[in-house]
């Protein structure tokens, strides 16, 4: 009994151990198809087309660079806090660092940074816009002082119009777009070429590029004009004209074909009784409506259908078209009905009366008129795109300008409602300002009134009365956090805070672009040797450990990008020495592991406690480096500091990949061989020695 519990537990034991192979292997391969999302993607095209099963693809994000590696512009404010009383400094320099953030968050530069210093008496903001080129550009999108605005709505809705230049310049890009368009055609139609590979150079698409414009399933309701063009053409046609679309002119190609789904063509007739949804004046008890639609039902068919509708049918949206729903697919019927409705018409034959079906709407008698099945095609498409009126007008907004602003608000608090609790921010205004917020509030009672921060909403609450008092408050479910926040903001913008620049630097990244691709050959090479060393030196756990060190770096890599890690050459350097601080765990193992196959312990203890005893020398050493990173991270300066955030990822990510991966690799090994191994692991004990 007890040895059959042995093997049951044994059992279980190789079956984890299985599972976990399999996890890290799986690991890998996802990491490295977010690391490499070109050459996943390309593998994804070709499973699609052979099979059609219209995988997702990758998304294609690239890596955040930073200054010194993709160049831009590094410019240096100071601000005037001179009229700030002492204790509001910190909060009115850090509610402009905020300001700034948005504004260049808002452009698209997530990987910006803006920073706050103390230089002697003077606050300065230290900002970093990575890829951007131009200085003036730089400056204008930081600007110098926040701008706080009150708006109102705005009822109306003047028709926008393009100006005769604006006109001219749309005209002027379709016709460029359409002679380019015309020359991939000829290109195409030549023959001479793949069309994926013309798609992955040329097309404007960015979510079908990389895929040789591969679109997957088209049905109408997604394009109505591409839909059309395929179904009217064969399998494997690719089209001899240009399609023109709302997005621009398409050169397709057509792939197999598949129903999308059924739409049924219905009319029926509707008897209301009281309570049914949308029926005005029902005059039939629940009862009598089912007996009147049995009777009706007993006597209706598809020739007298219609003169029933206009006698007794009480859906007056329907009766003047005979009381024809339409085309509806199955969800549609079931929306606009219920699911029995949807069930009995599908199943019923074409020109069927079924009936009588309840639903809150009444008793129906449902004829059915026709059935089609509506057919989706797999496409592919080079796409260049053109310019319509709604690219170049800016959307209409639904606010307007007051003449209330920062210049009239005196300061906003965290305040704290004496009835209810309620955290809420309060407002106050100086005497302008007072006549102002009544005379908005007075015309807008039962309307939102928004505050917006450089053109931005920070807050819209609702006016409940006219408030003359020149105080408010924005009331909300905010946190102390949030409403901290919002009163940081609201006073960023109606402060006296202005900004100077003193320094402004342009980056070429030609510098960085160099030394990266020094660092990455150094890192390469080194990585390399490493491996080699691994499995020279410790044989077959070296091998292991070389192939935990791949899982390692693809994972690392997959983190950096996913959690949006900006990148320096410092940064770089940071995860290359974390790679050689996850082979110094493996190192530790393997010594340990060593030592116990030479005192005699058989090699699958051996593996244990090689772990065992190694862990707490890993585990100091790590913590140990850990804390460095982050006092690196706490007083450290820019490039410092990326220096630390990837060592200190690759630092938590190396001891997960020795103590976890290389351990369930090293025991999934270690029942192959002989009680106390083989030449295969440095430190076995041979038998014949013995």
């Amino acid at each position: 009994m007890n040895k059959n519990k042995k093997n049951t537990n044994r059992s279980k034991e190789r079956s984890k151990i299985r599972w976990g192979v399999v996890g890290a292997l799986v690991l890998f391969l996802a990491a490295a198809m977010y690391v490499l999302p070109g050459y996943a993607n390309q593998a994804i095209d070709r499973v699609n087309s052979s099979t059609g099963l219209g995988l997702p693809s990758v998304p294609e994000e690239p890596f955040k660079l930073g200054l010194d590696l993709q160049g831009g512009v590094h410019l240096t404010y100071t601000a005037d806090l001179s009229k700030i009383p002492q204790e509001d400094k910190k909060q009115s320099i850090q509610g402009v660092k905020d300001v700034i953030q948005r504004r260049v968050s808002g452009t698209g530069l997530s990987n910006a940074t803006v920073r706050t210093s103390k230089v002697g008496g003077d606050y300065r903001l230290n900002i970093e816009l990575p890829g951007v080129k131009d200085k003036s550009q730089a400056i204008e999108m930081i600007g110098k002082t926040p701008i706080l605005e009150f708006k109102e709505m705005d009822t109306s809705t003047p028709e926008r119009k393009l100006s005769e230049e604006q006109k001219q310049q749309m005209d002027q890009y379709n016709s460029q777009a359409q002679k380019k368009a015309e020359n991939v055609l000829q290109r195409v139609k030549s023959g001479e070429e793949n069309f994926e590979d013309i798609a992955r150079e040329v097309s404007e698409d960015e979510q079908t590029k990389q895929k040789g414009g591969y679109m997957g399933y088209v049905n109408s309701s997604s394009s109505t004009k591409l839909h059309e063009w395929a179904s009217q053409v064969n399998k494997d046609y690719i089209s001899q004209e240009l399609v023109r679309n709302d997005e621009g002119f398409n050169i397709l190609k057509r792939g197999g074909g598949r129903v999308d789904r059924t739409e049924v063509e219905l009319k029926h007739i509707q008897i209301c009784y009281t309570g049914a949804t949308g029926c005005e004046k029902p005059i039939y008890s629940e009862d009598e409506a089912e007996a009147r639609a049995q009777d009706l039902f007993n006597r209706v068919n598809a020739y007298n259908f219609n003169s029933f509708v206009q006698q007794y049918s009480d859906d007056e949206e329907t009766k003047e078209a005979d009381g024809n729903l339409g085309f509806l697919s199955r969800e549609d019927v079931t929306d606009k009905f219920n699911s029995k409705f949807s069930s009995t018409t599908f199943d019923a034959r074409v020109g069927e009366v079924i009936g009588p079906v309840k639903t809150d709407r009444g008793y129906h008698l449902v004829y059915k008129t026709d059935q089609k099945e509506l057919q989706e095609y797999e496409l592919w498409r080079i796409l260049i795109k053109t310019q319509s009126k709604e690219d170049i007008l800016p959307p209409a907004s639904p606010w307007k300008k007051t003449k209330l602003g920062g210049a009239q608000l005196e300061g906003a608090e965290v305040v704290t409602s004496r009835q209810t609790g309620q955290i809420q921010v309060s407002l106050r205004f100086d005497d302008e300002g007072a006549r102002l917020f009544e005379e908005i509030t007075e015309r807008n009672i039962g309307q939102p009134v928004g505050i917006f921060l450089d053109g931005s909403p920070i807050s819209v609450p609702r006016v409940n009365q006219a408030i003359p008092s020149g105080e408010a408050v924005i009331t909300g479910n905010f946190s102390m956090q949030e409403a901290q926040k919002l009163a940081q903001r609201l006073n960023a913008g109606a402060l006296p805070v202005p900004i100077d620049l003193i320094s402004q630097q342009g980056i070429g990244a030609s510098l960085g672009q160099e030394s990266l691709a020094k660092s990455l050959k150094a890192g390469i090479v080194a990585v390399v040797v490493v491996m080699i060393f691994m499995a020279l030196f410790y044989r077959l756990p070296g091998l292991l450990s070389v192939l935990a060190l791949g899982i390692y770096i693809s994972v690392t890599l997959a983190l950096y990008k996913l959690i949006g890690v900006t990148l320096t050459l410092a940064g770089i350097a940071g995860f290359i020495l974390s790679i050689g601080m996850a082979v110094d765990a493996n190192v530790l193992i393997f010594e340990r592991l060593k030592e116990e196959l030479r005192k005699g312990r058989s090699l699958k203890k051996a593996v244990e406690e090689g772990f065992n005893r190694a862990w707490t020398s890993i585990r100091d050493g790590n913590v140990s480096t850990l804390i460095t990173c982050f006092m690196l991270l706490m007083f450290g300066t820019s490039f410092v500091e990326g220096f630390a955030i990837t060592l200190a990822i690759g630092v938590l990510l190396s001891m997960f990949s020795a103590i976890t991966i290389t351990r369930v690799l090293l025991k999934l090994v270690a029942p192959w061989f002989s009680r106390d191994g083989n030449a295969l692991f440095l430190g076995y004990r041979s038998s014949k020695k013995e």
